[in-house]
């Protein structure tokens, strides 16, 4: 198997775990709605899903039409950060439960979770992004995918974090919420 064949095999590994998280997602934010969520930021969300879409198909053009010569380091090792952010990515899933989604809703009453991946940072999935954002398109030397979709996640992640921390700011703190 070339290594261009190997790329193409695990972007589409990549694909499918995407398509796995939206079948999570839409089930977790019907869930969430039925529970009188309250969505919010919806006009940044097919900004962020054109935005992944693209940079999985980009990647794949550039390394077609690049051709670039890959050094077995960088795949490796570019390679390990792609499993460990899909391995963050979907403990931070697990943590969440019904609550994850790709959207922004928070159902009032319930508490920030602070558990699991949550206990160290506030938004644990985006490290597993910009980290998978720069590491998968370098496992076969994409580079300019890596830098513009780094580029432009960071953009858009700053709208995402305004939206997602006033979401969350609704919400009572963990010991309010174990008094109701």
């Amino acid at each position: 198997m070339t290594t261009l064949t190997a790329f193409v095999v695990v972007v589409l590994l990549v694909g499918l775990e995407r398509l796995a998280e939206l079948v999570v997602s839409k089930r977790n934010a019907s869930w969430s709605l039925s529970r009188g969520g309250v969505e919010t930021g919806q006009g940044h969300y097919p900004v962020m899903v054109v935005l992944h879409t693209g940079f999985l198909v980009a990647m794949l053009v550039e390394a077609f039409v690049r051709r670039p010569v890959v050094p077995a380091a960088l795949a490796w090792s570019m390679l390990t950060v792609v499993v460990a952010a899909q391995a963050l990515r979907w403990w931070c899933i697990a943590t969440l439960g019904r609550r994850w989604n790709t959207r922004v809703i928070v159902v009032p009453g319930l508490a920030p979770v602070r558990s699991g991946p949550y206990r160290w940072l506030s938004h644990p999935n985006y490290v597993a992004v910009v980290a998978e954002g720069v590491a998968l398109p370098l496992v076969h030397a994409s580079w300019v995918t890596a830098l513009v979709f780094t580029v432009a996640n960071a953009a858009l992640l700053a709208v995402r974090l305004r939206t997602e921390n006033a979401a969350l700011a609704t919400l009572p703190t963990l010991e309010a919420a174990r008094r109701a």
